[in-house]
């Protein structure tokens, strides 16, 4: 996610370079053959680029619309990932504790068990961010599965983050049974963990449904036909003033707003790609690990990572 507001013009317009290198050569040409050559027939009326220009405005502004709705959906659910993690941790901490109070578990099984709940908790996070990027980097996870069993059975699954909220579900289970968590405690708890299953379907939906490709596909036959037929409708109204050469920034200019507009749009329609523009999951699983451990009183808590100024990943 860029967080900066100034933008380096340079890394702006390598963004957009393929645009330019197709359509600067085609305005000069165009100049080159009206001016130079004198061939007037390859004037057209500025109307053609205007109805064209309009009919692309109505694809970019549809698209770039839900392209942003399915950026900020996928960093709500994140934002909701986040906040659910700390009410899971809480309810687990809490309800363990007690057990504590009633004397049905001794203080090293409640650390036992809620460490180990914990820290899945956090593992969950980190495996849902490899699984939307498609990595499979797992050694990231392996020192919040306690149990080198279970980490050696859970990396070989294909739904990582899934077999760990179902681990999570027996484990809860197995507390209830112990005592260690009271037998209503599962009443508040579930919830709290099917909506972390809610949350990855609908980062899933959002991974694997990709916005409609006849608006992507249309949306670059509409520019790439504007900007041909751009310097053909404007070279003989400059004529008119006078001041043809004038054409060439002027053309060159609408292009270059025109493609920055569309590829605004196509690079927020995969919030998930581990992209300076996507949601920021490393970021975030940062925080849900600072946070949990903090639960924990852990004193030690890892660093916040350092990205490059004004992008966060």
């Amino acid at each position: 996610m860029i967080t900066k507001k100034i933008f380096d013009p340079r890394k702006v317009v390598w963004y957009v370079r393929y645009e330019l290198v197709i359509s600067i050569p085609l305005i000069v040409a165009v100049w080159v053959l009206f001016d130079v050559f004198q061939i007037r027939l390859i004037a057209l009326p500025f109307s053609i680029a205007a109805t064209l220009g309009g009919a692309l405005a109505i694809f970019l502004g549809f698209r770039n619309n839900n392209s942003y709705g399915r950026w900020w959906e996928a960093r709500t659910l994140w934002g909701n990932i986040i906040n659910n993690s700390r009410i899971f941790a809480r309810q687990i901490i809490a309800n363990a504790q007690n057990a504590i109070y009633i004397g049905k578990a001794t203080p090293e099984e409640v650390e036992v068990f809620t460490k180990s709940i914990v820290y899945r908790q956090i593992a969950f996070a980190h495996a849902l961010r490899l699984h939307l990027r498609n990595q499979r980097e797992w050694e990231e996870i392996r020192p919040f599965l306690l149990d080198k069993a279970e980490y050696e059975q859970l990396i070989q699954v294909n739904n990582l983050p899934n077999m760990i909220l179902q681990t999570q579900a027996k484990s809860i289970k197995e507390g209830i049974r112990k005592e260690i968590l009271g037998g209503f405690d599962n009443i508040s708890i579930e919830p709290t963990l099917a909506g972390f299953n809610n949350f990855q379907g609908a980062c899933e939906r959002i991974k694997n449904t990709p916005l409609l490709r006849q608006y992507h596909y249309f949306t670059n036959v509409f520019l790439y036909s504007f900007m041909a037929l751009l310097p053909f409708c404007l070279v003989g109204d400059f004529a008119k003033l006078g001041i043809t050469p004038v054409m060439m920034p002027i053309a060159i200019l609408l292009c270059f707003i025109f493609s920055i507009i569309a590829k605004v749009g196509e690079a927020n329609e995969d919030p998930f790609e581990n992209r300076p523009t996507d949601v920021p999951m490393t970021a975030i699983c940062n925080t849900i690990e600072r946070d949990l451990r903090e639960m924990l009183d852990e004193k030690e808590l890892p660093a916040k990572p350092i990205f490059p100024e004004g992008v966060l990943m």
